[in-house]
């Protein structure tokens, strides 16, 4: 991401705590910078306030008459690039007086102006400037913009009227977590002799602290004034003793979490327990989205082989653990367990355990059940007749499975015995909260999957506050294998500014995906869930593979259904008797569980129908003769779309499942680009033959 920045001509980029880079103001080289490429010049954050603050200079002790100009690109051709005070060779940053063409380096300038600050405050050992400033100034206690307050040129500081009169009240506190001696305050950071964040949190304590020079011991505002970690903590989950808190750098293994700790522990002598901060408030029994029953804290979790149920990872049994009492192998990590998209957040200790009823049918007799989505009641059946209809719970075919009908001759309603036993409640790694068994035939704009972002018209699905998944995405397991790698995926959540890519279709705009971050090889939940084999009987009788992609292709592969080109490098469906190639795009198009007949809304409506006829239609949005199994059309006009992309690019519809674009509709884009090129190329020519 670039920024501007006043007085500066260029874009810059912002580089965090780099460094290599040294800034051209303070000639440090810590702390977030913004860097430029183009003139290799670099400012840190902070420094920046000289383009607010004196950007010009009218009246300054060295150069009295002219104006001093504040330049970031260096001294001007025409002048030798050295400073005229003190003869140093100038930087990118200096200041310099057209008229006389004199050149003045930053510390030159801002020497002298420090002379004449006149404000003297005990918490600072410099002069300070106080006024207000025409734009905002980052605080250096609070870090909230202020456009008054007292700054001092020489160190870069800047305090807010607000912080400087309420927060820094003494330049000396006696603190409870450090009673032995006072606490001096320090307005230029930690020393260099001492570990240079807070000695309790392990924060950065930036530049106003609160130091012990006896001990070496550093405290943040923070935790001096506002959130003073208590001494003592009693009445826990974790630890029937009150711990007491050690206020000191000191390496140990957490005993919750079995985590490294490098200070301020808090710790129980008697029982020889120490633990993290924020690891003395687990909470005692909790429920998680990767395991049906509840899992209680316990310490230690008792000799034995564990893996996590989170991540899969090993468990030391001699620290502190979920586990479960109804299964006695199932164990997760502390800090896995509590993370945010694992648990709700809701402690269970002492809250009754409801029993829910989450069957989704009742038994009538051996052969009749009601089910909780349809209103008339189920026959069992095994017997043949049925194979090519659609279950109503994943719109797949019957095909030789038993199954459910409904007993009314009138009514088609029919569900694989599978599928009518699909829990109405469950917990899933998708969602902190409790999945719940919904069936819709008629889908708007908001219904896709939040997994995989595609279209599903019928079936059932799982929503949880109004978040919905459709069956397939929700009925993966943890860990997941997959055959196009070698090792078990686990979920991951994207992290901003650290996008993770899918390996199949290169997107990175998934919010979650499948992935095993050893190899750094992820899936989103797309391509993780195309069917491994398929039937497409309207362009092979044969079953239809997924391959994964060949690495050394001799030759070029074609689609047998939009005949364009495959990448045999990416992956596509191949039948093993025919050895036909189809892109995957044109198998599963970009709507899942349709059915003929059923709708969706958008606008107008736009009616499902299948796509039979002798004569393929031709797409309003991309021209081409629609391919796939099904068609949108619209119940107004009469339009035609193949795809939920074609329905976007046309209609101005957008949601996060139309950014495939189909395989045909990229030939045709390609296609319409040409002709417009050889059509100009035409005309010019004959514009040049015609003035000759």
């Amino acid at each position: 991401m670039s920024f501007k920045i006043k007085g500066h001509p260029h874009r810059v980029s912002l580089v965090k705590n780099h460094d290599g880079l040294e800034c051209d103001a303070c000639d440090q080289s810590y702390g977030d910078a913004y860097s430029c490429g183009e003139c290799k010049f670099t400012v840190h954050k902070k420094c920046t306030f000289l383009f607010e603050v004196v950007p010009e200079i009218f009246e300054h002790p060295s150069h009295v008459g002219h104006c001093l100009k504040l330049l970031t690109t260096g001294a001007p051709d025409h002048t030798v690039p050295k400073c005229h005070l003190c003869g140093k060779n100038t930087k990118r940053l200096l200041y310099h007086c057209r008229d006389c063409k004199l050149n003045v380096d930053i510390d030159c300038i801002i020497d002298p102006m420090c002379a004449q600050a006149d404000l003297n405050m005990p918490w600072h050992h410099h002069p300070l400037f106080m006024g207000n400033f025409a734009t905002n100034m980052t605080c250096d206690v609070c870090y909230d913009n202020h456009v008054d307050g007292y700054i001092c040129l020489c160190c870069r500081l800047f305090v807010g009227w607000v912080c400087a009169a309420l927060v820094i009240d003494s330049p000396e506190i006696t603190h409870p977590c450090h009673t032995k001696h006072p606490l001096k305050l320090l307005t230029e950071g930690a020393p260099t002799y001492t570990d240079p964040k807070c000695h309790l949190c392990g924060e950065d304590t930036g530049k106003f602290i609160y130091h012990c020079d006896i001990c070496k011991f550093n405290l943040d505002l923070v935790c001096a004034k506002t959130k003073t970690p208590p001494v003592a903590l009693s009445n826990l989950k974790v630890h029937e003793h009150t711990l007491n808190l050690m206020p000191r750098l000191i390496s140990f293994v957490c005993d919750a979490c079995g985590t490294k700790g490098d200070r301020a522990p808090y710790v129980c002598h008697q029982c020889d327990f120490m633990v993290h901060k924020k690891c003395a408030h687990l909470p005692r029994v909790i429920n998680v989205n990767h395991h049906d029953h509840r899992v209680s804290f316990k310490y230690p979790l008792g000799l034995g082989e564990w893996r996590c149920g989170v991540c899969f990872e090993e468990i030391d049994w001699s620290c502190g653990a979920y586990s479960c009492s109804l299964c006695p192998q199932y164990a997760i990590h502390s800090l896995c367990a509590t993370r945010k998209d694992v648990w709700n957040g809701k402690e269970l200790d002492g809250v009754p355990e409801e029993v829910e009823d989450i069957e989704p049918f009742k038994r009538n007799d051996d052969n009749t059940i009601t089910h909780f989505a349809h209103e008339h009641n189920l026959m069992s059946l095994s017997k043949d007749g049925e194979e090519s209809s659609l279950c109503g719970a994943c719109v797949l075919p019957i095909g030789s499975y038993t199954f459910y009908k409904c007993s009314k001759s009138n009514c088609s309603f029919i569900l694989h015995e599978k599928c009518a036993n699909i829990s109405k409640k469950k917990r899933h790694f998708l969602s902190s909260e409790p999945l719940i068994l919904c069936f819709e035939s008629i889908i708007d704009d908001d219904f896709l999957c939040r997994a995989c972002y595609q279209m599903f018209c019928e079936g059932f699905f799982y929503s949880s506050k109004g978040v919905n998944f459709d069956l397939i995405c929700s009925s993966i397991t943890m860990p997941f294998i997959h055959g196009s790698h070698d090792h078990h995926l686990l979920y991951v959540k994207q992290e901003e500014g650290n996008k993770k890519t899918c390996h199949n279709c290169d997107n990175e705009r998934a919010k979650v995906l499948l992935g095993c971050i050893k190899c750094n090889y992820f899936l989103d939940f797309r391509c993780a869930t195309m069917p491994l084999t398929i039937m497409l009987p309207r362009y092979d009788d044969h079953p239809l593979t997924l391959c994964y992609g060949e690495e050394k292709a001799s030759g070029k592969y074609w689609c047998d259904i939009c005949e364009r080109e495959t990448n045999p490098e990416t992956w596509f469906y191949t039948c093993n008797d025919c050895g036909v190639t189809l892109h995957t795009f044109c198998v599963l198009g970009d709507i899942r569980n349709a059915k003929a007949g059923g709708s969706f809304r958008h606008h107008g409506e736009l009616e499902l129908l299948p796509n039979n006829r002798s004569t393929r239609p031709l797409c309003n949005s991309c021209h081409s003769r629609c391919p796939g199994s099904f068609i949108m059309k619209s119940y107004d006009g009469g339009e035609v779309y193949c795809s939920c992309y074609c329905v976007s690019s046309q209609l101005g519809y957008t949601y996060k499942g139309a950014d495939t674009c189909p395989p045909w509709a990229i030939y045709e884009l390609e296609l319409i680009v040409v002709i417009h090129v050889n059509y100009l190329s035409t005309y010019i020519l004959h514009y040049l033959t015609a003035i000759k």
